[in-house]
């Protein structure tokens, strides 16, 4: 096998916009973008092939003339995805991926039946329309047969990402995990800004004015580890300030339903003082 093999990428979407000018860059040939027949697919498709010197195709017409399919499709066109390749990718393609937090490998069986090795390959990373994050430094979680594992572990190094080997019976609470890091992250960021309202600030105003303390605490928790990181009334015991939060978020149910899970999470998780009145208090 080429140090190097060649790929072709199946699907446009925002995942495939930064993985693929990513292995370009790395000196990995993108053979071909492989897209559904709808216009709105073809075209995406054939703006990133432009980008890596690709060849933009559908599935009927693509000539699989690759080492690796690598699929950036979402999880519920995997399998079908996989078994419309299948048979006409013997030959050429020895592995396949895809990149599911949630699946396994095993979403590409079909595959397999063409001695084709496959792995799932997930980045931990957010992908979004109008953003095209670096991939170096981000962790890939590995799953899948030995040679496709062996392959990605390459692959990831060359893109300077950090690569580990995840058992398939892990793959939801992982994928639950990785969901907490960012989505469920970005739904907290928007009940800041319901708070927010309760002090008279717009929602503009809460994004704008939180954000430097927000940084602060990333960069505090990334070198001080999180107990070094804790600051504000709960670690301080101070129940009197606590109580008066909980009495203006009456007026917001979502912003204190989240407060009091948190704030009951850090009662298990961190330092705090006066915890049996804070306990009191947080109960209800």
């Amino acid at each position: 096998m080429p140090r190097k093999p060649k790929i072709a990428i199946v699907g446009a979407g925002s995942l495939a916009n930064s993985l693929a000018p990513a292995l370009r860059h790395s000196g990995y040939t993108i053979t071909e973008v492989i897209s559904r027949e709808a216009p709105r697919s073809r075209q995406s498709a054939r703006n990133l092939a432009t980008k890596v010197g690709a060849q933009a195709v559908t599935a009927p017409t693509a000539t699989l003339e690759a080492t690796l399919l690598w699929l950036c499709v979402p999880d519920r066109q995997i399998r079908a995805v996989a078994a419309s390749l299948a048979g006409r990718a013997h030959g050429n393609v020895r592995f396949a991926f895809h990149s599911s937090g949630a699946l396994t490998s095993r979403e590409l069986a079909r595959l397999r039946k063409d001695e084709i090795a496959i792995a799932s390959v997930h980045p931990l990373m957010t992908f979004v329309p109008g953003a095209r994050p670096s991939l170096a430094g981000v962790p890939f979680a590995l799953e899948g047969d030995s040679p496709a594992t062996r392959l990605a572990k390459a692959i990831v190094r060359d893109l300077e990402g950090k690569s580990f080997v995840l058992p398939a019976k892990r793959k939801a609470a992982y994928h639950a995990w990785a969901t907490m890091t960012s989505p469920l992250l970005l739904a907290f960021l928007v009940t800041l800004e319901d708070a927010a309202r309760a002090a008279g600030l717009t929602r503009d105003d809460s994004r704008r004015k939180s954000l430097p303390i927000i940084r602060q605490t990333l960069a505090n928790y990334s070198r001080l580890g999180p107990g070094h990181s804790f600051s504000g009334p709960i670690i301080r015991g101070d129940a009197e300030t606590v109580a008066r939060h909980l009495a203006v978020l009456r007026r917001h149910p979502e912003a204190r339903a989240v407060y009091l899970a948190l704030a009951r999470s850090a009662m298990r998780t961190l330092p705090v003082n006066n915890r049996k009145e804070l306990g009191k208090l947080l109960q209800g």
